[in-house]
């Protein structure tokens, strides 16, 4: 006897014995037992059919799931929902059979079969049969997907890591969830980056391996999981990558004039972040106040090393010198500041006006123009004023 013909047998001596109340127990369907013929119909016409199948149906874990099985012609007979992978009676006509206390039974009119499984879980999944009782027996199947939004294996995945340039790194990302999770990485600025000689903008897979990684590729990477069921999910891995300084400078050579305030600057990088001072040619370090202000700019493993130096006196020219230094090294660079004259002053005198005493009776207050002056120049104006003497002397 096959397991299916087995279980009919069950679940209508069940039925037909009247062994089965709304508290009851499972069934055992391991065990021989003397089957019960079934109600037998002389007219096919009477016998009761489904009026359509029982649809499929996918449900997040956690949810409620509902499967219904319609039954046109019932009469006399009686409906039964089975699980088929586990062969478990879950019911039988108004009793439920099963003691999963998520499992419950509704039905309408005599007609439509309702099973309810509240807060689905990944056990569920699968096929469910709705029985009636005919001879031979009449039934339909549905089944019932379960699917679970991906989470990330925290105990698989790589956390945060600290390589030195050059060698290579591998990241990796475990995910769980049904259907499988797709994995991808990308950073999180969004930004492209080398990827084994290509500038890519995401990487698929569950492992993202870099060869010869570079300060460029530091930053915060993006595992991100999707299988189709909301909500997607990431992780953020930091990637820190170790070198020793670099300096670079804009100018190694200034000009400044004596009274003039001058700013030196210095470009650094290095992680871990180096330690960054300047030194007089002399050797002696800088401190920051009075005549001089060195200040930072920094910019992720970037730093920008400014030192302001305030009226500048003869002494203060020579060489000044940028120091960085971090656990993996040290360098420096040398800026020389030199004296340049100080630009030349300008002396603007306006034209000699000769006016006579009607010009000044009519125009009032006079506004004399001078042409553009140059920048950085001192301007005096004189304004001189000539009476004609024989104008002046009429008007006594």
């Amino acid at each position: 006897m096959t397991p299916f013909v087995h279980l009919y047998c069950v679940v209508w001596v069940a039925l037909l014995t009247g062994c089965c109340t709304t508290t009851g127990r499972e069934l055992p369907t391991g065990q021989n037992v003397v089957s019960v013929a079934p109600i037998e119909v002389p007219d096919e016409s009477m016998y009761p059919r489904f009026a359509e199948p029982i649809p499929n149906v996918t449900v997040t874990v956690g949810r409620d799931a509902l499967l219904a099985c319609v039954v046109d012609n019932l009469r006399g007979f009686k409906v039964a929902w089975v699980r088929m992978d586990t062969q478990t009676i879950l019911s039988i006509h108004h009793n439920i059979i099963t003691q999963n206390p998520r499992i419950s039974l509704s039905y309408n009119d005599h007609r439509s079969w309702y099973l309810h499984i509240k807060s689905v879980q990944e056990v569920d999944r699968g096929w469910y049969m709705c029985q009636v009782n005919t001879d031979p027996m009449r039934s339909r199947k549905g089944y019932l997907q379960v699917v679970v939004p991906p989470s990330i294996i925290d105990n698989m995945t790589s956390t945060d890591m600290v390589v030195r340039e050059g060698s290579d790194v591998t990241l990796v990302c475990r995910a769980s969830g049904y259907p499988e999770p797709y994995v991808m990485w990308r950073r999180e600025d969004g930004q492209d980056f080398n990827y084994n000689g290509e500038s890519v903008s995401v990487v698929d897979g569950e492992t993202l391996t870099i060869t010869k990684v570079s300060r460029l590729h530091m930053g915060a990477y993006l595992c991100i999981a999707s299988n189709g069921v909301p909500p997607s999910i990431s992780k953020r891995i930091m990637l820190m990558v170790q070198f020793p300084p670099m300096l670079s400078i804009p100018n190694q050579l200034e000009g400044a004039y004596i009274g003039q305030d001058v700013t030196l600057e210095c470009h650094t990088e290095a992680y871990p972040s180096s330690i960054n001072y300047w030194t007089t040619d002399r050797g002696d370090m800088i401190i920051s106040g009075g005549k001089y202000e060195a200040f930072p700019m920094d910019s992720g493993y970037n730093k920008f090393m400014m030192l302001k130096i305030r009226n500048i006196t003869k002494d203060d020219f020579g060489f000044y010198k940028c120091i960085a230094k971090n656990s993996l090294g040290e360098t420096d660079g040398i800026i020389k500041l030199d004296e340049i004259p100080a630009p030349p002053s300008a002396f603007t005198t306006t034209q000699k006006t000769v006016l006579d005493n009607q010009t000044i009776r009519k125009k009032g207050n006079l506004l004399l123009t001078t042409a553009a002056i140059p920048k950085n120049t001192i301007t005096l104006t004189y304004i001189i004023l000539y009476y004609r003497a024989n104008t002046v002397s009429t008007n006594r």
